[in-house]
């Protein structure tokens, strides 16, 4: 994509295609403060709408094991700038949709589309930066996307605070509108690539490679419980501040964003988690923390409190996520994209799970023991992570 000696023009075209990440990672967390009022929009329940973070999730997970390979044969980058243009389609049906089942479409259709984005993004950083650079360049990249995760929950909260949640969406589009626009000026020639055939024989031996390592059950088993465990709570932190007398959606998105503030403070502490520890130790002492965030949250305290318990889950998350996402580079060294690409698979399959999960137990066992039953299998995921993937 890229010729020899270029890195300085490798590292705009990164940063030229962050802006897609960002506009992506906003779309995806824009949904979760805004539930309760738009369950009541819709004349609908706050369970059902809480399914709409597994609206997108889910497809995200699902069209994985094709993206890959299509990015590869029509063009990376292109493939990013289709992507975040049906993201910001999706986005504009979800504000004028008076439907339910509409605004439940276009998020499926969303997040098929932020299939194309996350990971096809991952994949232009190795091709273009070179092994020595390579973690400092995903880090930027994890930065950015953490970033619009973090603003992503803050922006819907206080936009639908002040303008109805149909403006979160019309917001979204307009960013998503925005980074295309950057890229149609900046990234032409760099989606102006050769295609390559096609061919959806050849994807099942790849992943088969990958499953054939006996660590590979282990590592996807953990992203996947991660995903329900973490991610599933994020639709029902409204909800829980609404029991604890907190109605504002903007307050809602400011505790979520904590978990994303956790994952800069982990970016800029990792170094000194990791002159100090071990891989083993980091994966349960980044299990312990989540799960310790996890029970405070289930005492339901102020919102204060609430925002510091995220944060430390997210820190705890990152120190956890970041070990296992590790060993599943090295499942398969002579393949690491098929590899991870299974990896975003079912990490997104969890991240769509859990909301179902939860809305069952909040609904049979209450939200003080659904909060801690999530805590308690964040912490079990971290003690099979540190008997199953300790380096030998």
């Amino acid at each position: 994509m890229s010729e020899p000696g270029s890195f300085a023009k490798s590292k705009r075209l990164i940063g030229h295609l962050s802006l897609i990440g960002f506009a992506t990672a906003l779309a995806a967390r824009a949904v979760d403060p805004i539930i309760p009022p738009m369950a009541v929009s819709l004349e609908t329940d706050v369970a059902r709408v809480a399914l709409l973070s597994t609206a997108f999730a889910l497809p995200f997970a699902l069209v994985q094991p094709v993206l890959g390979p299509l990015a590869d044969a029509v063009g990376k980058v292109r493939t990013m700038m289709a992507c975040v243009i049906i993201i910001m389609l999706s986005s504009l049906v979800c504000a004028v949709s008076t439907s339910y089942w509409v605004v439940l479409a276009a998020r499926v259709v969303g997040g098929m589309a932020a299939g194309g984005v996350f990971p096809v993004g991952m994949a232009i950083v190795g091709d273009l930066v070179p092994v020595a650079e390579r973690q400092v360049a995903l880090g930027r990249w994890l930065a950015v996307v953490i970033a619009g995760n973090l603003l992503g929950a803050a922006f819907a909260g206080m936009v639908a605070d002040a303008a109805g949640w149909r403006s979160v969406f019309v917001g979204v589009a307009l960013v998503c509108g925005l980074a295309f626009a950057n890229a149609l000026v900046n990234l032409r020639a760099a989606a102006d690539v050769p295609r390559k055939s096609f061919s959806l024989r050849s994807i099942p031996s790849g992943y088969l490679a990958v499953v054939a390592n006996p660590r590979a059950k282990f590592c996807f088993l953990a992203v996947f419980l991660e995903g329900v465990a973490v991610f599933g709570l994020f639709p029902y932190i409204a909800v829980l501040l609404k029991e604890a007398g907190e109605p504002r959606s903007a307050i809602a998105g400011l505790v979520i964003a904590g978990f994303s503030v956790g994952g800069l403070v982990y970016s800029m502490t990792v170094s000194g988690f990791m002159k100090r520890l071990k891989q083993p130790q980091m994966m349960l002492t980044g299990a312990t923390m989540a799960a310790l965030g996890f029970l405070v949250v289930a005492l339901q305290p102020n919102w204060q409190v609430q925002f510091a318990s995220l944060v430390v889950i997210g820190v705890g998350f990152y120190l956890l996520h970041a070990c296992i996402q590790v060993e599943a580079t090295e499942l398969l060294p002579t393949a690491r994209g098929t590899a991870i690409s299974m990896h975003s698979l079912f990490f997104f399959i969890g991240n769509a799970t859990g909301p179902v999960v939860y809305g069952l137990t909040f609904a049979h066992l209450g939200s003080t023991l659904a909060v801690l039953l999530g805590g308690a299998l964040i912490l079990a995921t971290g003690v099979m992570c540190m008997h199953t993937l300790r380096r030998v």
